[in-house]
């Protein structure tokens, strides 16, 4: 007992020691655990509301609880399969190619030599990420009228006239995820380019000595040095398949595409500040993440299986 004893306060004094050797950087790191504790975990307490049939005036302990009413209520109602339908498809044809779109542009400045064309590439791609989504709803607004947009008036010089984009429901996931790729494909590729600057030069040497074209140099090397990166990012993409971005398809939408624009997201948003079905709106909003949490979990373990290289 004395040696457990002896063992557990060297351990003791060890962890202690570390602790006041890493003070400085604990301090440093405080004040962003502090906002995040105020700003996201501590306003999670509100989720019980999900559970009752809140009345602001009761308040969220004193409201009836109601179990799970709501999300029976949701499952039930008529909006419940396409609002389901729409987000998968968005989402996942936005993965499918914003995902594999950034890695390619990396792939292609990697093998650019010319340094001043390589920066106005970069650049010109990584610009049209900082417009705001606002800006950027105009913008397509804008190009895609078929009265007095851009595109109809350059097509009207040929004899084209261009059919209501916006008015078409078929059209509206087509808009949505070019609209992001055109937005965001330059941003998206800056993670896989500083992986790929990182790969050491002496293997390219020595392919290149072996005879290896370019095409085996991204084949062999490149590509194999991004997997992990590719894995971790795909992790965390399927963890946020359910969520959509609210602003972008509540801007873009309209009573005609409305039965393709009708997200989970632009329905929380509906059901909770417009008709103020508060509990309704949360049940949903706590349905959605659990699907992403779950789905987070069963890629990371697959990953985790097949590859060895997952969040944890």
């Amino acid at each position: 007992m004395n040696v457990r004893a002896e063992q557990t306060a060297v351990k003791k004094r060890r962890v202690w020691l570390r602790l006041k050797q890493s003070a400085p950087l604990y301090l440093l790191l405080a004040p962003a655990v502090i906002v995040f504790l105020i700003f996201t975990y501590a306003p999670m307490y509100g989720v019980v509301i999900a559970f009752k049939d809140y009345k602001p005036a009761e308040g969220i302990w004193g409201s009836e609880w109601v179990g799970f009413a709501n999300f029976l209520t949701f499952f039930r109602s008529f909006q419940f399969w396409p609002t389901i339908r729409n987000t998968l498809v968005i989402s996942l044809y936005t993965i499918a190619v914003t995902f594999t779109l950034p890695v390619l542009l990396a792939l292609m400045c990697n093998q650019m030599h010319a340094l001043r064309f390589k920066k106005f590439f970069q650049v010109s791609t990584y610009l049209p990420h900082f417009i705001s989504t606002v800006v950027m709803c105009g913008m397509i607004l804008l190009f895609l009228s078929p009265s007095n947009g851009m595109i109809a008036k350059v097509l009207e010089l040929v004899g084209i006239e261009l059919p209501n984009l916006m008015g078409s429901a078929a059209a509206f996931p087509h808009i949505y995820v070019w609209s992001e790729v055109w937005q965001h494909l330059g941003w998206d590729s800056i993670l896989y380019v500083a992986a790929l600057s990182a790969v050491d030069p002496t293997l390219y040497e020595a392919a290149t000595v072996d005879g290896a074209t370019k095409f085996h140099k991204v084949l062999y090397i490149d590509i194999p040095s991004l997997i992990p990166t590719i894995t971790i990012m795909f992790i965390l993409r399927m963890g946020s398949v359910m969520n959509v971005g609210f602003e972008k398809a509540f801007l873009l939408q309209n009573t005609l595409n409305g039965s393709t624009s009708e997200l989970i997201s632009t329905y929380v948003y509906k059901i909770g500040l417009v008709k103020s079905q508060y509990s309704l709106s949360a049940a949903i909003g706590m349905f959605n993440n659990v699907i992403n949490m779950i789905l987070l979990l069963a890629v990371n373990a697959i990953s985790r299986k097949v590859s060895e290289n997952s969040l944890l």
